[in-house]
């Protein structure tokens, strides 16, 4: 929790010279490649038939960064990619399920022109993840973790669908969405579940 308030605090006092950055992470008038840096939270949850355990939301953060290409001359339609480590899992009281993705989206961004320094922008489109580490807690006692051989409640690769709108101005980019997960990613008997999760992300365009 220190490190997440610290990188805050980081970002916000690092905004006011974003800000100075002439308007133009994307441009709605001209074909162009543009890359970003991301930095948020997401509140992740386990749904579908959860027989064992009650879970409710995991808080976690997210890193990453982007780049985009400008897919049309003649419509403002952008096809963006990037990597991202994101926190992701369930908890309720001692119950938790706990892992880190490697995550890579391919979506579709279409510009519409809010302001002459605004310009907000919805997207769609899927997600493919892999999960480095992970945990499994029960009442207080640890299942393991991916690698040990005993080890087989959560599925490693997932994907997904990944949906919201985005703003941008003056190179400064704010994103909120919901990914929408659809592989099981629980394998151990009696319990199963996609990982679906509400995020919020905060950047920078260049």
């Amino acid at each position: 929790m220190k490190k997440f308030l610290t990188a805050i605090v980081a970002i916000l006092l690092a905004a006011p010279s974003f800000a100075q950055y002439s308007s133009g992470g994307f441009s709605l008038s001209e074909e162009n490649l543009y890359f970003g840096a991301r930095f948020g939270i997401t509140s992740a949850t386990l749904s579908k038939d959860i027989t064992v355990i009650d879970l409710g939301a995991r808080t976690g953060m997210t890193l990453g960064g982007v780049i985009g290409l400008r897919a049309s001359n003649t419509v403002p339609v952008f096809i963006e990619s990037g990597f991202y480590y994101t926190e992701r899992g369930a908890k309720k009281g001692k119950n938790v399920v706990s892992y880190n993705n490697i995550e890579i989206p391919v979506i579709v961004k279409y510009g519409l022109k809010a302001t002459d320094d605004i310009a907000v922008l919805p997207f769609l489109g899927p997600y493919f993840s892999y999960a480095i580490s992970g945990k499994y807690k029960v009442e207080g006692n640890n299942w393991g973790a991916f690698d040990e051989k005993k080890w087989n409640a959560l599925r490693r690769a997932n994907m997904g669908v990944k949906l919201g709108v985005g703003a941008e101005y003056n190179k400064l980019y704010l994103e909120i969405g919901y990914q929408i997960g659809i592989t099981d990613v629980c394998k151990h008997e009696g319990v199963s579940g996609r990982s679906n999760a509400f995020f919020a992300n905060f950047g920078v365009n260049f």
